[in-house]
């Protein structure tokens, strides 16, 4: 964990200032204010925020178990403030994340996707595989024929498993 930040579970009163890091991303799919406050009510247990010595928001990342698999957790998005970037935050916040989801909710796979461009992400999950020495599977999920817009690229599945957690229990 980088000095001087912690992990935490969002609280409601979290949602504006997520809501501004993935703004200020430029590379998220910028959901609406409100999405980010639901967010972190409904699904504070499978998210994490990273805080700085002052106890504001400096990173998050947002998850859930998949409903029909619930030995996965879909982490959403993630993002760094330009401020704390290039300090392995968000290699810290993955590790934290999916370790407290293991231990409280018995996953054993990680799932996201990602744009083939988003090279920052695409490092973060393939060397969140490596770290924990489980494989990695990819294939396209959305072909970006799905997508109501131009220009968006395809979002690639990654299915990172199994993942094995010291001391989490399968539930």
């Amino acid at each position: 964990m980088p000095e001087g930040l912690k992990l935490d579970t969002p609280r409601v009163d979290d949602g504006a200032a997520i809501w501004r890091i993935a703004r200020d991303s430029k590379t998220l799919d910028l959901n609406s204010s409100y999405s980010y406050l639901l967010w972190c009510r409904d699904f504070a247990a499978t998210s994490v925020v990273a805080r700085d010595g002052a106890g504001e928001p400096v990173g998050f990342i947002t998850g859930y178990i998949r409903p029909q698999q619930p030995g996965t957790l879909l982490v959403w998005q993630v993002a760094v403030d330009e401020a704390a970037r290039g300090r392995g935050l968000a290699a810290a916040m993955l590790d934290g994340l999916t370790l407290r989801v293991a231990e409280e909710y018995g996953i054993d796979t990680v799932e996201t996707t990602v744009t083939p461009d988003n090279t920052p992400s695409n490092r973060l999950f393939t060397s969140y595989a490596q770290r924990h020495s489980a494989a990695v599977a990819k294939d396209v999920l959305f072909d970006a024929a799905l997508f109501p817009e131009d220009g968006h690229l395809p979002e690639v599945l990654y299915r990172i498993g199994p993942v094995v957690f010291p001391g989490a229990s399968k539930r």
